[in-house]
């Protein structure tokens, strides 16, 4: 029986990578080797949803880490652009509109980050005697 359950959750992992890699869930069905029908039941109990939400964040992690290698050059092209001269106008001040856009975004989310730390240290500090 424990063999059985092992290998009914490995199925499941097989199934979770193939919803992240195929192109919808009758093809990560078959690449599991099951019906398309067990993976739509799987994917409404919960403790399955929550390895895939799980693994959905993992993967976008990784790929907001990626995008987060390229943004010192993409900020460096952007500078590039709006201070060159030779580049028509209307094109460095959407350069320049990007830089103070996501400038004041950035600020925006550290301001934020700020204040939920503080709140979290305020509300552990009330649950400490």
């Amino acid at each position: 029986m424990r063999g059985h359950g092992s290998k009914f959750g490995r199925k499941r992992d097989e199934a979770i990578a193939a919803l992240l890699t195929q192109r919808n869930i009758e093809d990560a069905a078959k690449a599991t080797g099951i019906a398309p029908n067990t993976l739509l039941k799987w994917m409404k109990e919960p403790e399955f949803d929550r390895g895939y939400r799980a693994a959905r964040r993992a993967a976008f992690s990784q790929s907001v880490a990626r995008l987060q290698q390229g943004s010192s050059a993409a900020a460096t092209t952007l500078l590039k652009i709006m201070i060159d001269s030779a580049t028509p106008a209307s094109v460095r001040v959407r350069a320049a509109e990007a830089i103070l856009n996501h400038t004041a975004k950035a600020i925006e989310i550290d301001d934020i980050e700020a204040r939920v730390a503080d709140l979290e240290r305020a509300a552990e500090a009330q649950r400490k005697p």
